[in-house]
Parts: C-alpha cells; sequence; structure tokens
C-alpha cells in the first residue's frame, strides 16, 4: 500500500482510532525503557507528594509561559 493512501485511510477514521494509531506510531520511535521509565515514576511520585503536603507550591502554566516568553522576547 503506498504512504499517501495509508494516511488517507488513517485520516478517515474516527478520532479515537486515529489517536490509538499515533501512540503505537510514537511507541514505535521510542520504545519503552522500563529502568527510564521506574526512575522517572518514582520522580513524579515524589514531587506530587511535595505538592500534596505544601512543601512546594505549584505555578499555573500560563505564568511560566509568560515568563518563557518575556525572557526570550529580546
Amino acid at each position: 500500500m503506498k504512504t499517501k493512501k495509508l494516511i488517507d485511510e488513517v485520516i478517515s477514521l474516527p478520532v479515537e482510532e486515529r489517536a490509538l494509531i499515533a501512540d503505537s506510531i510514537l511507541r514505535s520511535l521510542n520504545p519503552v525503557e522500563s529502568d527510564i521509565d521506574k526512575k522517572w515514576i518514582k520522580i513524579a511520585k515524589e514531587r506530587l507528594k511535595e505538592l500534596k503536603s505544601g512543601k512546594v507550591k505549584s505555578i499555573p502554566g500560563d505564568e511560566v509561559f509568560n515568563k518563557i516568553r518575556q525572557r526570550y522576547s529580546s
């Protein structure tokens, strides 16, 4: 099957099926590395615990992106 035809067929699918296909393709390009994933999960849990305990405070995303835009707009 030609690539263009395949893409056309995929695009015609419902959004949930397209998302599943896109996820599958991305996973094939970036295979899961369980050791790294385990480390990231551990870090994520630690950070969530810090947020819930009040040890650290979150910053709204809009504020973060505004600061980035200000820093790099010049």
